[in-house]
Parts: C-alpha cells; sequence; structure tokens
C-alpha cells in the first residue's frame, strides 16, 4: 500500500491490481467519484466491474494500489461490514427481499436500527419511521403495494424495492448491479428515472449492459475493459471511441 493522497472525491481508486491464480482481474485501475454523483460503469464481460465492486465493498483486497473514501478512509483496510458502516450500499443482480413480508415491513426491517428483524415486526412503529417509510415508497413508486407480499411483486417492482431497503440505511454511495437485467421496457425507463431521483443526495454507481438504459441515465459513463478504464465520458462519447466499439460495442 502506498501512501495514501488526500482527495476532495467521495470515492478515489488508484493504480489498483488484483490477480486471481495468474489471472490478473483488475490492471492499474484508477476511478473516482463526487458526493452525489450518478456514473454508469460498462464493458465486456470478465472486464473487471464486479472485482472493482468487491475491492469498493471490502469483499477483495487490491493486491496493489490506494483505495480511499471520503477523502481519509482507507478502503483496503475495511472488510464488508465495515464498508456498509461506512456508508457504502451495494445491490447485487437478483433481488433478495423478504417474500414472505409486506413491501412496508421490508422497509421497516431495512431502517437503521440494532433490533432484530423478530423485534423490528412485533413493536410499534415509531411517527419518525412511518413518516421515512413513507417517503420511501414514494421514492421507489410503491405506495399502492404498500401492504402487498413482497412475493406478489414484478421483478422489477422487487428491484425497487431493494434500492428502498438500501436507500432505509441512507447510504453515501449505492452500487447497483445490472439493475435493468430481466426487465420490461417500461421498468427499465422508470428504474433510469428513480436513480436519477436518487442521486445528489446519495451517490450511484451503476454497473449494466444494456444501452439504452445506460443513455436513459443520462450520466458519465466509464468503459472498462482487462482491468482498467479504457474511456471516460457522456455515453456519445465512449459510443464513439474506437478502442471501446473494438473491444466492447462492436460486438
Amino acid at each position: 500500500m502506498s501512501e495514501l493522497r488526500t482527495t476532495e472525491a467521495l470515492l478515489y481508486l488508484d493504480g489498483l491490481e488484483k490477480s486471481f491464480d495468474g489471472f490478473k482481474a483488475i490492471n492499474g485501475l484508477s476511478f473516482s467519484m463526487k458526493a452525489g454523483e450518478l456514473r454508469a460503469v460498462i464493458g465486456p464481460n470478465g472486464a473487471g466491474k464486479t472485482t472493482m465492486m468487491d475491492m469498493i465493498t471490502g469483499k477483495t483486497r487490491p493486491d496493489k494500489g490506494d483505495a480511499l473514501w471520503d477523502g481519509r478512509i482507507d478502503l483496503t483496510t475495511q472488510d464488508e461490514a465495515d464498508t456498509a458502516r461506512l456508508g457504502i450500499g451495494r445491490k447485487f443482480q437478483k433481488p433478495t427481499v423478504f417474500e414472505t413480508h409486506t413491501v412496508e415491513d421490508n422497509l421497516l426491517m431495512a431502517l437503521k436500527d440494532e433490533r432484530s428483524v423478530l423485534a423490528t415486526l412485533f413493536s410499534r412503529t415509531s411517527d419518525a419511521q412511518r413518516e421515512r417509510i413513507g417517503e420511501l415508497l414514494a421514492l421507489v413508486r410503491l405506495e399502492d403495494r404498500r401492504g402487498d407480499l413482497a412475493a406478489n411483486l414484478s421483478h422489477g417492482q422487487k428491484q425497487w424495492l431493494e434500492i428502498g431497503m438500501l436507500l432505509a440505511q441512507d447510504p453515501q454511495l449505492l452500487l447497483v448491479d445490472e439493475p435493468a437485467a430481466g426487465m420490461t421496457d417500461e421498468e427499465t425507463m422508470r428504474t433510469a428515472e428513480l436513480l436519477k431521483g436518487i442521486a445528489g443526495k446519495h451517490a450511484v454507481v451503476v454497473v449494466e449492459h444494456d444501452m439504452a438504459f445506460v443513455k436513459a441515465l443520462g450520466c458519465r459513463v466509464t468503459v472498462l475493459h482487462q482491468g482498467t478504464v479504457i474511456a471516460e465520458g457522456s455515453i456519445d462519447h465512449v459510443s464513439a471511441n474506437e478502442r471501446v466499439i473494438e473491444v466492447y460495442l462492436g460486438r
């Protein structure tokens, strides 16, 4: 680990490297984000997108390089529980909600609280909790499904509910993995609007393959290939990049 640099970025990665059994999954990766920024990360399979998120969340330690959070905390010394406490939330591709509980109870269980799931469900909900749940339901557009079992939601609605559950923890950064996968066209566009609405108060990294969805986000795009950044800028800018066309868009 080199000496850490001071930075105003919320998330700052510099010169990261990671090998697995001789395969270099991350190779000199540098990436930074400001607080409240929305960013899309694209690239072919094996480009290093998942490994990058694993290193940000403390699931995987880099072999080399700097990873700095909020200009002061060395992420390479943190594990997954540590990064969650720091305010980094991660949503995997497959939604993981409590299907036998209502939409409202899912959000209640996700609110920041030291109580167990059972204690949460069998205790009285405070006015502040009810107000917060109402805000989250409005944000993820599930007000009319409040009392429904999560099992009865569509795939897209389950994705929105899980995003709401992450937001209940009030993270500074959300890492969202392929949220549009398996969604209808309408759900895809609604998800883009949802993530754009979250940005500003929260920083959001979206890993995605659906280029129409990425275009709908209207944000800065980072392109990874073989564990490093090969282009960065607007979707139109990176789409015109010859290297990006060669390794990703032209396939």
